[in-house]
């Protein structure tokens, strides 16, 4: 019998959305290329490979975020040190929208997300590039 929880995963996320910055695909779509923004890839790498990403985004695995973010911490990525607005973004926004809320927590801002994500990306015909295109991590 699945465990009873006090709070699910979609009031965690309506929650966070209510407390964060959401950009619409097709907003985010004129800012690319913008050297103030940075689009930080939350997905994991085998989405990557199979949908392909957004050109010039960042690869950041969800579960590396927080620490890539602290300068404090031994994993710190100096990209998340530019002065610079971060744009995360998942498959649907879900795990995005819990990321900017935990890093708005932490203290990072001058953040948002992609309100549905890499999918709402793609049908608003936002360019995708494909993994045998990609730079190694960090690169971007």
């Amino acid at each position: 019998m699945p465990r009873t929880l006090k709070v699910n995963v979609a009031l965690m996320v309506a929650d966070a959305r209510a407390r964060i910055e959401e950009i619409e695909a097709s907003d985010a779509i004129s800012l690319l290329g913008d050297p103030d923004i940075v689009i930080v890839d939350l997905r994991d790498v085998r989405e990557r490979e199979r949908g392909g990403y957004i050109p010039g985004s960042f690869h950041c695995p969800r579960g590396m975020v927080e620490f890539w973010v602290d300068p404090q911490s031994p994993y710190y990525k100096d990209i998340f040190g530019r002065d610079a607005k971060f744009i995360f973004h998942c498959a649907s926004g879900w795990r995005s929208a819990l990321t900017v809320d935990t890093l708005q927590q932490m203290g990072f801002d001058n953040i948002a997300h992609i309100r549905d994500g890499f999918t709402s990306w793609q049908a608003a015909g936002g360019p995708v590039e494909r993994v045998d295109q990609e730079q190694p991590e960090g690169a971007g």
